[in-house]
C-alpha cells in the first residue's frame, strides 16, 4: 500500500513538472492551438487593444470583476522594480513578476496560453490596474478572453504571473522554455 501511495505521488509530480515545462514550450494542449486560441481582441485604442481608462478600468464595457481563469487576477498599481539580474521589471501591486509569451502577439493583442497554461501562467486581469509612475499609462490596455475576462496588456503583449513564483520578487519564470520573459516599462522582454 505505501508503495503505490509514493507510486501516485512521484507520478503526479512528474506530470506536474512535464506540464510546466511544455507549456513553457508551448507543448501543451492549448498553450497554442493553431490560432484557435479562445481569446479575441477588443476593438479600440490606437494599438489594436482597448486602452484603460484613467481609473485603471478598462474602457467600453465594464470589466467582469469575476476570478477569471486560473487563479487569474487584478495587477493593481504597477511598479517597476529594479531587479540586480534583469534590470528595471514591472510587477503588480503585491510585486510579483509580470511576464509576457513570446508565442503571443502584440499586433493584435492575442493570447495563446488557454487551457493548462494558464494555470502555470494565470492570466492578469486589467480590472483596477493603473500604470506604475513613469510609464506610459496609454501602454496599458486589455484584450477579451474566451471566458469574458479582460486581460491586461502592456504595448498589446498579453500579462502574465508564474504561479512557481512564490513571493514578491521572485522571476522563477524568467526564460522559461526559452519563450516567458519578466517585461520592461515599455513591454519589452528582458532577454538574456
Amino acid at each position: 500500500m505505501r508503495t503505490c501511495r509514493s507510486a501516485v505521488l512521484v507520478g503526479a509530480v512528474a506530470a506536474t513538472l512535464t506540464l510546466i515545462a511544455a507549456c513553457g514550450q508551448g507543448g501543451v494542449e492549448g498553450a497554442a492551438d493553431g490560432g484557435n486560441s479562445g481569446v479575441s481582441v477588443t476593438a479600440g485604442g490606437a494599438e489594436g487593444h482597448e486602452p484603460l481608462r484613467a481609473n485603471g478600468s478598462p474602457g467600453g464595457a465594464e470589466g467582469s470583476g469575476g476570478p477569471g481563469q486560473g487563479g487569474a487576477k487584478a495587477a493593481g498599481q504597477l511598479s517597476v522594480r529594479a531587479d540586480a539580474s534583469l534590470g528595471d521589471i514591472v510587477t503588480d501591486d503585491a510585486g510579483f513578476t509580470l511576464y509576457r509569451f513570446d508565442e503571443d502577439s502584440a499586433e493584435p493583442p492575442k493570447s495563446t496560453c488557454v487551457h493548462a497554461c494558464v494555470t502555470a501562467w494565470p492570466p492578469v486581469l486589467a480590472e483596477n490596474t493603473s500604470a506604475a509612475s513613469g510609464m506610459e499609462a496609454s501602454l496599458l490596455g486589455t484584450l477579451t478572453r474566451a471566458d469574458g475576462t479582460r486581460q491586461l496588456t502592456l504595448a498589446g503583449w498579453p500579462m502574465y504571473r508564474f504561479a512557481q513564483d512564490a513571493k514578491a520578487g521572485d522571476v522563477k519564470g524568467q526564460g522559461v522554455g526559452g519563450t516567458w520573459y519578466a517585461v520592461r516599462p515599455d513591454g519589452r522582454p528582458v532577454a538574456q
